[in-house]
């Protein structure tokens, strides 16, 4: 997306009050899509294989193997369905609408089974707080098309800067993933250097972390940022990054969150989104890694 583009792109408002009950479904819904990938996939590095990725009609897992073939399912936020392919040629489909997260799951694992798909789950969510397992969670059935929408036109405008932002760098860095367990998209870099043990963490995180990162990322709020947001962290936090100069202006440091925030509607309002939102990756970027010496003149483009 070049600059001209951008700047013609009208970024839709996603006020948290008014889609929350349908996010908090939705997260629900992609939790259990994704762990469906999560139990079938080969395990890789820094739990590469969980995530879902923003294709041109929502949210997809990408190919998933499954004894002989494999299989692919796909958030469709224009027809509002979850489509699920296989490469012997099967389609399947379930409407994406009002409908419990025990309705879904128990929907989902039925259309598999008949695809001739057997999958079990850890079927509780991860994440979350007071968490239901999903067969028995029959109070989130909220679906709203509008704020669907709304967050899906986010999240394809939101790619396509971090994946422009990724290309800027030439060590190892994340593909642009949506990380279904916090409900957020985020990219990756890497310094090539190893990270101290987090040994009182758990193994998710431990895995997580083993090695020095910057990450930057988008998420609809929660917790202390009632209101979508972008985000920046370097682990391990070098001393001194909280106090650290960053742009645009209206950025700012939470020390609840120990991120670098910049308020999403502070970015859609501005003359070009692109170029604010790149350049607070940068600036954040430039903090963490000047401080933690990162080898900067070998690692980027």
């Amino acid at each position: 997306m070049n600059e001209s583009t951008a700047s013609t792109v009208v970024l839709p408002a996603l006020p948290l009050p008014q889609w929350k009950d349908t996010y908090y479904t939705l997260h629900m819904w992609t939790q259990i899509v994704g762990k469906i990938r999560l139990t079938l996939s080969p395990k890789l590095n820094h739990w590469w294989q969980v995530p879902l990725y923003v294709n041109a009609r929502g949210l997809t897992t990408s190919t998933i193997p499954y004894q002989q073939q494999n299989f692919e399912i796909l958030f469709d936020f224009i027809d509002h369905q979850l489509v699920i392919h296989t490469s012997s040629g099967a389609i399947a489909h379930i409407a994406l609408e009002p409908k419990s997260v025990a309705e879904f799951y128990q929907e989902l694992m039925a259309v598999l089974q008949s695809l001739g798909i057997e999958v079990k789950i850890r079927a509780l969510p991860d994440e979350v707080p007071n968490p239901i397992p999903f067969a028995e969670d029959r109070q989130h059935s909220s679906y709203d098309r509008e704020y669907v929408e709304r967050w899906w036109q986010i999240l394809m405008q939101t790619d396509k800067i971090f994946k422009e932002f990724r290309a800027r760098f030439i060590g190892k860095c994340s593909p642009v993933h949506f990380f279904w367990g916090s409900f957020d998209l985020a990219v990756t870099r890497f310094s090539g250097r190893r990270a101290p043990e987090r040994a009182q963490t758990d193994a998710i995180t431990r895995e997580a972390y083993s090695h020095e990162v910057i990450s930057h990322g988008f998420w609809t709020g929660s917790g202390p940022i009632q209101a979508p947001a972008f985000y920046s962290y370097t682990v391990p936090a070098p001393l001194g990054l909280d106090k650290e100069l960053i742009r645009p202006h209206n950025a700012f440091y939470s020390a609840e969150m120990s991120e670098f925030i910049l308020m999403y509607d502070d970015m859609r309002q501005a003359e070009s989104p692109q170029r604010v939102l790149l350049e607070f990756m940068q600036s954040t970027y430039e903090a963490g890694a000047n401080l933690a010496n990162w080898d900067r003149q070998a690692l980027e483009r």
